[in-house]
């Protein structure tokens, strides 16, 4: 061992200085882009928000997520409901799993502000409507989605979002083709009379869509999905499978 160090000593010495010191900044350079990559392998989100209009059923989900049962979701929301936990339907699953930071936004158009203190830090967005209600409050619904989608928080971090059509148990309530669509109207005639304020009006948003085409959820630089769900009868497969994308158990 020690004839082994002294000849790497010797081959230390019989190296010009500006090459050991070339040597140690790359080795020592290696080593603090291991460690960022680590720090930023492990500190991976695992907040999901909740958001949509007043009445969605955004707060009966949350509950159903947690709990498995809606208890007073019917009761609208003033304040956000934040909580971190393991998804109710996989308490019984064995292995450690990753709980989940659900932040469920109020709908009231004074409490909308609040998705921002969370939207930087999200691993996804599910956008609540309700279906069975849809068609009076497809206008608002489509501003409050255009104002998400339109945040620079969310392109740019291409934070995938999942419009999901609450309250489908009921059999008057829409499909979520039917929804999509009219969604996708709403929000091209929200694009053109918009796009025709001042950049300086807008200096926070990005433009959607495609010029000169009508727009799809599909011509989002983040990917836009759409699902269906029902809080009260427990029917919340699909914001669970889109939860588990984003947020690895």
């Amino acid at each position: 061992m020690d004839q082994w160090i002294s000849q790497i000593e010797q081959w230390v010495r019989q190296q010009p200085v500006e090459q050991i010191y070339v040597a140690v900044a790359v080795l020592a350079l290696t080593v603090v882009l291991f460690v960022l990559f680590s720090l930023l392998k492990t500190s991976k989100s695992n907040t999901m928000v909740l958001a949509g209009l007043s009445g969605s059923g955004k707060t009966i989900l949350f509950y159903q997520l947690r709990d498995g049962s809606p208890h007073q979701g019917t009761v609208t929301s003033m304040e956000p409901n934040d909580g971190t936990f393991v998804l109710h339907s996989e308490l019984g699953k064995k292995g450690k799993i990753k709980p989940v930071h659900l932040v469920d936004v109020p709908g009231h158009s004074r409490l909308k502000p609040k998705l921002d203190e969370f939207l930087p830090n999200a691993a996804g967005l599910i956008f609540v409507v309700d279906a069975l209600d849809f068609l009076p409050n497809c206008r608002p619904a489509a501003e409050y989605l255009y104002d998400i989608l339109t945040k620079s928080s969310v392109v740019k971090k291409r934070i995938p979002v999942l419009i999901l059509c609450n309250k489908t148990d009921k059999v008057t309530a829409h499909s979520k083709e039917f929804i999509r669509k009219q969604l996708e109207k709403e929000i091209d005639k929200l694009r053109t009379s918009r796009n025709a304020i001042s950049t300086a009006d807008i200096s926070d948003e990005f433009m959607l869509g495609v010029p000169g085409e009508p727009f799809t959820f599909e011509q989002c630089r983040n990917k836009v999905t759409v699902a269906e769900a029902s809080g009260l009868t427990s029917e919340v497969s699909q914001v669970e499978q889109f939860i588990r994308e984003h947020v690895k158990p």
